[in-house]
C-alpha cells in the first residue's frame, strides 16, 4: 500500500480508497470539533477508526498539541470498554490517530431510535461504563466529555470513545480552560462553578448519561447554553418519563452538591436492584426533591 493520499481532494472530504499513512479509507463516519473520523483498513485488512485532523488545523500548533494529548491519554489506558489506541502520526503532513474500531451504534442513537433502555440493559451499560471510567482514572486521565454520543454499544456492552478533550491529571495546561471545554448538561456543577477538572467530572457525566438512557431525554434539557448550565447548577434535572422507582436514584446522583451524591458503587447496586424489580430507595438514602 502506498503511503500517500489522493491529491485532488481535501483531507476533510476524503474519497473511498484514499490512503493516509498505512491505512486505506473505506467511508466517513462522522466529525467533531477536532477532526474527521473514517472507517479504514490497515495493511492486513483489519478495520480501524482513523481520525484525521482537519486540514485547516494542519498548521495550527495548538490543534496538533490537543491531538498529541489525546494520544498521550489513550496510550495510558487498557480496557475492553475503551476504544484504545493502535497508531498515530502527529508530526506528519496529515496528523492522524488510529483507534480500535467499534462496530456498534452510539447510545444516543439507540435511545432516540428505540426509546429508553430496559432496566437490565441500563444496569449493563452502567456497569460497563463505570469500568471504563475506573480504567481511565487509574491511568491518571479524566475524559471530560462522558455523554451518550461518546458511548458506543457493542452487543449491548458500552465502549467509551473520543478523548479529544481528555485531561491528564499531571498536565496543568488544561485546568484554566475546563469551563469552556465539554458538553453542557454533562459537565459537573463544580466545573461550571469554576472548579478544577477532577474524576468527579466524569462521574457526573456518567450519571447524566444514565439519566438520558433511562428517560430518552437530555437530563437538563436543550436550548441556550446558559439555561442548560443554570439547571445543572441548581440540580434541576428533567426526569419526566423515568420510572418512579428509579427517579430518586438519578435525582440523588445529579445533586449539585458532591457530598450528597451516592457513591458510584451504590448507584450500580441500586440499578441492579431496579433491574430485578426492586425499589432503589431500599438501597440508597435519597435527598429531598428540589423545591
Amino acid at each position: 500500500m502506498e503511503d500517500s493520499v489522493t491529491q485532488d481532494l481535501g483531507v476533510d472530504d476524503l474519497a473511498e480508497h484514499s490512503v493516509i499513512g498505512r491505512y486505506r479509507v473505506v467511508q466517513r463516519l462522522g466529525e467533531g470539533g477536532m477532526g474527521v473520523v473514517h472507517l479504514a483498513l490497515d495493511r492486513q485488512g483489519r478495520a480501524v477508526a482513523l481520525k484525521v485532523l482537519r486540514s485547516l488545523d494542519h498548521h495550527d500548533t495548538a490543534a496538533r498539541a490537543r491531538l498529541r494529548r489525546e494520544v498521550d491519554a489513550l496510550r495510558r489506558i487498557t480496557s475492553a470498554h475503551v476504544a484504545t489506541i493502535i497508531d498515530a502520526d502527529i508530526d506528519g503532513p496529515i496528523p492522524y490517530v488510529v483507534t480500535r474500531w467499534v462496530p456498534g451504534p452510539a447510545l444516543d442513537d439507540v435511545v432516540d431510535g428505540h426509546g429508553p433502555l430496559a432496566p437490565k440493559d441500563l444496569h449493563r451499560v452502567a456497569v460497563g461504563l463505570a469500568s471504563a471510567i475506573d480504567a481511565i482514572h487509574a491511568a491518571a486521565v479524566v475524559h471530560r466529555d462522558v455523554k451518550p454520543a461518546n458511548v458506543l454499544l457493542l452487543d449491548g456492552d458500552p465502549v467509551l470513545i473520543d478523548f479529544g478533550i481528555a485531561h491528564l491529571t499531571d498536565d496543568v495546561r488544561l485546568t484554566s480552560v475546563g469551563l469552556v471545554m465539554g458538553t453542557p448538561g454533562y459537565l459537573a456543577p463544580e466545573i461550571i462553578e469554576g472548579g478544577q477538572v477532577t474524576p468527579a467530572t466524569d462521574w457526573w457525566g456518567w450519571a447524566a448519561s444514565l439519566a438520558y438512557a433511562a428517560s430518552g431525554r437530555p437530563p437538563f434539557g436543550r436550548g441556550a447554553m446558559d439555561a442548560v448550565l443554570a439547571r445543572v447548577s441548581r440540580g434541576d434535572p428533567d426526569l419526566d418519563g423515568v420510572d418512579p422507582r428509579l427517579a430518586p436514584l438519578l435525582h440523588a446522583a445529579l445533586s449539585p452538591r458532591a457530598g450528597e451524591r451516592p457513591h458510584r458503587d451504590e448507584v450500580v447496586r441500586a440499578l441492579e436492584v431496579y433491574a430485578h424489580g426492586g425499589d432503589v430507595t431500599d438501597v440508597i438514602r435519597v435527598r429531598p426533591a428540589a423545591p
